[in-house]
C-alpha cells in the first residue's frame, strides 16, 4: 500500500496544519500535473512491490524500504529546523506507526506475494467501508445516509470481484493473501480514525519520516527474528531495483509533488489520487504481470470506488457541518 501519505491528508485536515517549507507559490496547471503524477506514480508502488516479492521475502522488502525513505524524511526535515516531537506526542507516532507502517504497510506488501498487484490496491482502498463498520460497531454517533449506502455499494463491488476469484479460494497461498490484505485495509482504517481522534500540532511531515523509520525497524526486526530474510549479497538486481522505485519514486519523486498538489489545491481535489491508484495498479499488473482483467473486477473495482467516493463525501460534509455549527 502507498505509504501513510494519507495520514498527512487526515492531519492537515484535522488540524489546519500548513506547509511553511514551500514558501513558493505555483500554479494551478503546474498544481495539477503534480497531482496527476501522484495519481499515477503511487499506482505504479504496488507494481514495483509485486516485483519486488518475487525476488526477496517480503518484510524483509518492505523493512528495507521504510527504512530508507524514513532515513531520507528525516535528515531532510532536520535540515529544514523541524524540531523533533517530545514527550507525550513520541505516543501517537508510536501508534502510528505500528498501525500505518508495521501492519499496513508490511501486510500488504505481504499479500502481493500471494494474489495480484491489482487485487492487492483494490482490497486497499475499501479501507473506508471498514471505517464504517467500525462506527457501526462501537460509536453511538448516526451516521450520512450516503455513508451506509457506500458501504452497501462497496460490499456489493466487493461481492462482485470476488465472484471472478471463487475457484481461486480452493488455493490456500490466495485465501492466505486475501486475508493479509484485509487485516492491512482494518489496520489503516483503526489508523485513519486514530489520527482524527489524536492529530496533533506536531508537523506530519516530519512525523511521516519518524513513523517510516520505527516501522522499518520493526518490519526488519521481524523478518530477521522469524528467519524470512535472504544474504543481502544474495537479494538479485530486480528487487534492488524495485526497491530503489519504491524509495526514490514512490515515496521521495511522488512526495514532493504530492506537497505541492496539497499545497496549492482543495484537499477534495487532491483525494481523488486515492481512487485512481487502485486503476492503475490493476491496467499495469494486466500488461507487466498479464495478471486477470475481466468484466467482474472492471465492474466490482467501479461500484467498490464510487461506494468509497459516497462514504468520503458524507463524512467531509458531516465535518463542514460541525465546523459551521462551533
Amino acid at each position: 500500500m502507498r505509504d501513510a501519505h494519507f495520514l498527512i491528508y487526515n492531519m492537515c485536515a484535522s488540524t489546519n496544519i500548513s506547509t511553511p517549507f514551500l514558501k513558493k507559490k505555483g500554479t494551478r496547471s503546474k498544481a495539477l500535473i503534480a497531482l496527476g503524477l501522484v495519481c499515477f506514480l503511487w499506482g505504479t508502488t504496488w507494481i514495483a512491490s509485486r516485483q519486488g516479492v518475487l525476488y526477496m521475502p517480503a518484510l524483509q522488502m518492505a523493512g528495507i524500504r521504510q527504512l530508507a525513505g524514513g532515513i531520507l524524511y528525516i535528515i531532510y526535515f532536520t535540515a529544514k529546523g523541524m524540531q523533533w516531537p517530545r514527550g507525550k506526542e513520541w505516543m501517537p507516532i508510536l501508534v502510528l506507526s505500528l498501525l500505518n507502517i508495521t501492519f499496513t504497510n508490511g501486510l500488504t506488501t505481504w499479500a502481493v506475494q500471494y494474489i495480484s498487484a491489482g487485487l492487492g490496491a483494490i482490497i486497499a482502498a475499501t479501507f473506508p467501508l471498514w471505517i464504517v463498520v467500525i462506527h457501526l460497531t462501537v460509536s453511538k454517533v448516526k451516521l450520512p445516509r450516503n455513508a451506509i449506502l457506500g458501504l452497501l455499494l462497496g460490499f456489493a463491488g466487493v461481492c462482485t470481484i470476488f465472484y471472478d476469484h471463487l475457484v481461486d479460494f480452493l488455493n490456500p497461498d490466495f485465501r492466505f493473501g486475501i486475508i493479509l490484505s484485509l487485516a492491512g485495509a482494518w489496520s489503516w482504517a483503526f489508523g485513519t480514525i486514530y489520527t482524527k481522534q489524536q492529530a496533533t500540532a506536531f508537523n506530519p511531515y516530519f512525523s511521516l519520516g519518524l513513523q517510516m523509520l520505527i516501522g522499518g525497524i520493526i518490519l526488519s526486526g521481524v523478518a530477521n527474528g522469524t528467519g524470512m530474510t535472504i544474504p543481502y549479497s544474495s537479494i538479485p538486481w530486480q528487487a534492488w531495483a524495485a526497491l530503489a522505485y519504491l524509495v526514490i519514486i514512490g515515496s521521495v519523486v511522488s512526495f514532493i509533488a504530492y506537497l505541492y498538489a496539497l499545497q496549492h489545491l482543495p484537499t477534495e481535489q487532491l483525494s481523488i489520487y486515492a481512487y485512481i491508484n487502485p486503476i492503475v495498479a490493476i491496467l499495469l499488473g494486466s500488461i507487466w504481470f498479464d495478471e486477470k482483467l475481466s468484466i467482474y473486477i472492471a465492474i466490482g473495482g467501479a461500484v467498490i470506488l464510487i461506494g468509497v467516493r459516497l462514504i468520503n463525501k458524507a463524512f467531509k460534509n458531516q465535518e463542514k457541518v460541525k465546523d459551521q455549527s462551533q
